[in-house]
């Protein structure tokens, strides 16, 4: 099949590095497959040289960005429709919002028409925006959805959620969860290379570490960790919090940590290449993760790959993964629950060691590349029938 993937932009983040395992997959299996991208901006860190040599072509649409500009998106819109009619693809694949609007109308205009498959990532309208937005979003995306053959979801909680704000009712819905490159995070690092890792970062080796992968922006929760670890400074004295990651919010977090008197128990990688990732989590003891909206965040697997336990905020697809028996979910935003789930495992390495144990058996099949890619190839071939 002729295949056209459509993504807004190309940083450090899991819709990106799912919308990538997808394309050299399907590439892999003998489709021929377009990866259509707007430029990574921002300190957000860029994907760009993973795409090389990987048996798909990309094409760079400078104009395509997340931000709404009605020049720009005009503009983007139109160069769409030039590749995808010089393409003539089978299948118009979008992803993000921005994308997922333009590509999908850009692709119905096609004759003859592909199909058009759009996957959820993470959700445009949310309960921490304005009410005004959020019904702009709904009627944009109720207006794609009927452009729409199909939606693959990364957790049967974007599919609720879709289908309970009357987006793409009488659309099918499937769930992948996205997949993960498992090898560098089932496989575990030396005791040197683990020290190394928290010398370079100023951490002593009795120190419990507890992590957070994510971009330092809104909505990702630094601040409730701030307050977490505020209250469990006092009754911990060798605990560390690391994050990994940068954003435009890192001044700003970095501030509000001075201002709690915590600077010496902080630390930060700033961007970590994804390669580092796994030696990251496998140097720190507990993966705390309190993003206010996510689809379902990566780094939660990845964290139980890497046999370690996670704390998350119940939102979105958090509660597919994260259970009594993998780690601890709280009501989001209550820093009392996320305080005592914290200070539980910390007080019990056997705990961790067992939840740990337990997230790794369950998620190496569910988050298995082939087994994403299985449900995206079925997908396609259903719909075409």
């Amino acid at each position: 099949m002729k295949i056209v993937h459509i993504i807004t932009r190309l940083i450090l983040g899991g819709a990106q590095e799912n919308t990538l395992i997808t394309c050299r997959g399907l590439a892999q299996r003998g489709h021929e497959v377009t990866l259509i991208t707007g430029p990574a901006v921002g300190p957000e860190g860029q994907l760009f040289e993973q795409t090389r040599g990987q048996g798909y072509n990309v094409i760079i649409v400078d104009r395509l960005c997340r931000e709404i500009s009605p020049l720009w998106d005009t503009i983007s819109y139109r160069k769409l429709k030039k590749y995808l009619r010089r393409l003539q693809p089978d299948i118009v694949h979008t992803h993000s919002a921005k994308a997922g609007i333009l590509g999908r109308y850009a692709a119905d205009t096609l004759n003859p028409r592909p199909l058009i498959v759009h996957s959820l990532h993470g959700l445009s309208f949310h309960p921490y925006q304005s009410p005004w937005k959020n019904r702009l979003f709904m009627a944009i995306e109720r207006a794609a959805a009927k452009r729409t053959d199909g939606f693959i979801s990364v957790a049967d909680a974007m599919s609720r959620k879709m289908l309970a704000a009357d987006i793409g009712t009488g659309k099918p819905f499937v769930t992948a969860y996205s997949a993960i490159e498992m090898e560098d995070f089932l496989r575990v690092p030396s005791d040197e290379e683990v020290k190394g890792f928290r010398r370079k970062y100023g951490i002593s080796e009795q120190a419990t570490v507890l992590i957070t992968v994510s971009r330092l922006a809104e909505l990702k929760g630094h601040d409730y960790i701030i307050e977490s670890a505020r209250r469990l400074v006092p009754y911990f004295k060798d605990c560390i919090w690391l994050f990994v990651g940068d954003g435009h919010l890192t001044r700003q977090i970095r501030a509000d940590i001075q201002l709690a008197n915590l600077g010496y128990r902080f630390k930060f990688t700033g961007l970590l290449h994804p390669k580092q990732i796994p030696l990251a989590i496998h140097a720190s003891d507990i993966l705390v993760h309190c993003s206010l909206r996510e689809g379902l965040a990566r780094v939660l697997p990845q964290a139980m790959l890497c046999g370690k336990p996670v704390v998350s905020f119940d939102i979105d697809g958090a509660a597919e993964v994260v259970n009594e028996n993998t780690g601890r979910i709280v009501e989001p935003e209550n820093i009392d629950a996320l305080t005592d789930a914290c200070a539980e495992l910390i007080q019990d390495p056997e705990l961790c060691r067992i939840l740990g144990e337990n997230g790794r058996r369950a998620v190496v099949g569910p988050f298995a590349p082939d087994t994403m890619l299985d449900t995206i190839e079925q997908t396609y071939k259903d719909l075409m029938h």
